[in-house]
């Protein structure tokens, strides 16, 4: 009978958690012993291939080995795949719109039975693990960043207001942010929750970390300012998409709570303003490593920082390696806008007072990149700098992480015929203006340190397709990306002169923003997919 599930598995990978959200009387514990790791499955190409000139694989585990399923996911993938013209491009939304549900959910639970039963008493404070938890980890790692997991979520928030799996899906993950920022503030990747009973992993570093935190819930305690606005991002989406208040609840608001302290403390200065003396930050890290983007300089400190900017330090960038001057203008972007959404979240609530707080926070965080954050380039004239610090110094690139320059339109800094931006991004989108645009005999685009310098990301060209009104730089970007995706999903980075020299099989949230964009020209530019006088496609 077990050879027999095996068989029936030889499309699929291995699932974890509680909840069988695919009760059609399998016995879904015969099919968890059964499915494949999903990472050996990722790497290799299956059938049936796609129709284009390509053959792309499908790639998608069988439904009994994923994770979590949605009705409206695959009408939205067969409305979608049935009208693109483009075989190989609708194979790989096919594959990458349901990557996060079909993989990366390693658990969750709707909140209707409660999880306390599997809590220690010391966990049981004021609503601790209470309600629907859901933890999305990024996909080849086992553990759940809030940049990603948040980013990974993002193309189904539309459609949560009609699924209530979905709803509860994405509130679950609302909650469990929640709980991680509680615990740890300045951590940037989280251990499966207790109550999941996943067990946990090592990242294998030496680090040394100050406020200090408990590795069996911790993966990674890399402080980055866009965490901690992911975090706010979650609920804003949700709350915009379904118009539910139900995320705010005591815990939610402790969390917040918690995010506004760290941002008190990041705005401060190296220097004493008054009496010039050196004020010790509340957060330290000092990695054992021979890489420097990988630890912070200054016996974990790093580099001064000036005050009275209104801005916000970060430690680290999105791509994980170590700011250069840490006030990361990105970063800063998307805090400033989120606050700014959940200040009109809170206010709806009746919550004025916490409102106008971040309402205020928002505005000076924004002032502070308009008055320190712009700098006159000799060739390309105003641009936002990637960091600065206070005093005048400046960082000029762009990185493929998000947030980045090249994505503060869909971020809702600004506009993008804004002159600012526009002169920002033709700089980051060559070599002369931007020293991680790679370019290459195989693929181009914006790569970072964190891969080296011959290996340019997938995500930034498609960041670099939706923030372009020019139906031919959004082709060429789409093609480029299809190209190099040969085994039907999106790397995480490509090496310019080889399409087969890439890093990561499995990495989801590159795939939804492959399904973002994808989205998103089917409502913009819909001929460009589906042909010429196309209407466009919405998830209304």
């Amino acid at each position: 009978m077990l050879a027999a599930v095996v068989a029936a598995c030889v499309s699929a990978m291995e699932s974890y958690g509680e909840q069988n959200v695919l009760d059609d009387g399998i016995d879904s514990d015969r099919y968890k012993a059964a499915c494949p790791d999903y990472l050996h499955y990722s790497m290799t190409p299956h059938r049936p291939l796609s129709e284009g000139p390509l053959s792309l694989p499908y790639q998608r585990p069988i439904s009994h080995c994923r994770t979590f399923s949605s009705p409206l996911v695959e009408k939205v993938i067969d409305d979608l795949t049935s009208r693109m013209k483009d075989k190989d491009l609708a194979r790989l939304f096919e594959n990458a719109f349901p990557n996060t549900l079909d993989t990366t959910v390693r658990w969750h639970v709707d909140g209707k039975l409660g999880t306390s039963k599997r809590l220690k008493a010391s966990d049981l404070d004021e609503g601790h693990w209470d309600g629907a938890q859901s933890f999305i980890v990024t996909g080849d790692i086992n553990a759940e960043w809030l940049r990603d997991s948040t980013n990974q979520l993002t193309q189904y928030q539309p459609l949560a207001k009609k699924d209530k799996q979905l709803e509860s899906l994405i509130l679950g993950a609302i909650n469990t942010q929640a709980e991680f920022v509680i615990e740890s503030p300045y951590c940037n990747a989280f251990q499966p929750p207790p109550p999941s009973q996943v067990l946990p992993d090592s990242n294998g570093q030496d680090d040394a970390v100050h406020p200090a935190y408990e590795p069996t819930r911790v993966f990674e305690c890399k402080y980055e300012i866009d965490s901690l606005a992911n975090f706010l991002a979650l609920g804003n989406q949700f709350y915009n998409s379904t118009r539910s208040k139900e995320f705010l609840h005591s815990r939610w608001y402790l969390a917040l709570d918690t995010l506004l302290g760290v941002l008190e403390e990041q705005a401060k200065p190296t220097f004493d303003p008054k009496t010039g003396s050196f004020t010790r930050n509340e957060y330290l890290f000092k990695r054992r490593t021979s890489a420097g983007t990988e630890t912070l300089s200054l016996g974990g400190v790093g580099n001064p920082l000036n005050g009275g900017t209104g801005l916000i330090r970060s430690a680290f960038r999105p791509s994980d390696d170590a700011t250069i001057l840490g006030f990361f203008i990105p970063g800063n972007a998307m805090m400033s806008v989120e606050l700014t959404r959940t200040a009109t979240i809170l206010k709806a609530a009746g919550k004025g007072k916490l409102a106008e707080k971040l309402r205020t926070r928002g505005e000076s965080i924004k002032k502070g990149i308009w008055e320190h954050g712009v700098v006159m380039h000799k060739r390309y004239g105003e641009v936002f700098a990637f960091e600065v610090d206070g005093y005048g110094s400046s960082i000029i690139m762009d990185d493929a992480n998000l947030p980045s320059l090249l994505a503060l339109p869909l971020m809702g800094f600004v506009e993008k015929d804004n002159k600012v931006y526009q002169n920002t991004r033709k700089m980051i989108l060559e070599q002369a203006g931007n020293p991680y645009y790679l370019e290459g005999r195989a693929f181009a685009g914006i790569g970072g340190p964190h891969i080296g310098l011959q290996s340019a990301w997938p995500m930034s060209r498609l960041v670099q397709a939706m923030t372009s009104d020019d139906d031919e730089e959004i082709s060429d970007a789409l093609h480029d990306v299809r190209d190099s995706s040969r085994l039907g999903l999106i790397h995480e980075s490509i090496h310019v002169g080889r399409i087969t020299d890439y890093t990561r099989s499995w990495f989801a949230w590159a795939n939804s923003v492959f399904a973002q964009t994808i989205l998103d020209i089917a409502a913009r530019k819909p001929h460009l997919l589906f042909g010429k006088g196309a209407e466009p496609y919405r998830i209304e």
